[in-house]
């Protein structure tokens, strides 16, 4: 029997779409991350949900359209410090908290996410 991906663990495509939704609204309300998101972040939270989809092992969306996530890079251009990082990990640990994931799952996608906050800090 094969191993399901994180995706496929998760509910695919419809779960991360309301992952993604339920997370920057928080953000919208966070005031250490708000001003960092345009007022429109209709294509911000389609970056998100593709990059995700392909991060948890769903189909590669993110790099079909974009190409590489190169995610350092591509946020290079925001001061990113360790406030903001836990601020962003606050906001998605409340967004995974309502979506309902918990267990295994739960501490596998928690510490990718985690390192990868803590990965992107550039100030």
């Amino acid at each position: 029997m094969e191993a399901k991906t994180h995706y496929e663990q998760l509910g695919g495509e419809a779960t991360i779409k309301k992952l993604v939704d339920i997370f920057y609204d928080l953000v919208k309300q966070n005031p250490i991350l708000s001003p960092m998101f345009p007022e429109d972040m209709t294509e911000t939270r389609e970056n998100q949900y593709m990059f995700l989809t392909q991060y948890f092992g769903g189909p590669p969306l993110y790099s079909e359209k974009k190409g590489h996530p190169m995610l350092r890079a591509r946020h290079m251009r925001f001061d990113i410090t360790r406030e903001k990082a836990e601020a962003w990990l606050s906001c998605m640990e409340q967004a995974l908290d309502k979506v309902g994931v918990e267990g295994t799952l739960r501490e596998e996608i928690w510490g990718r996410l985690v390192y990868t906050a803590y990965h992107m800090q550039n100030q």
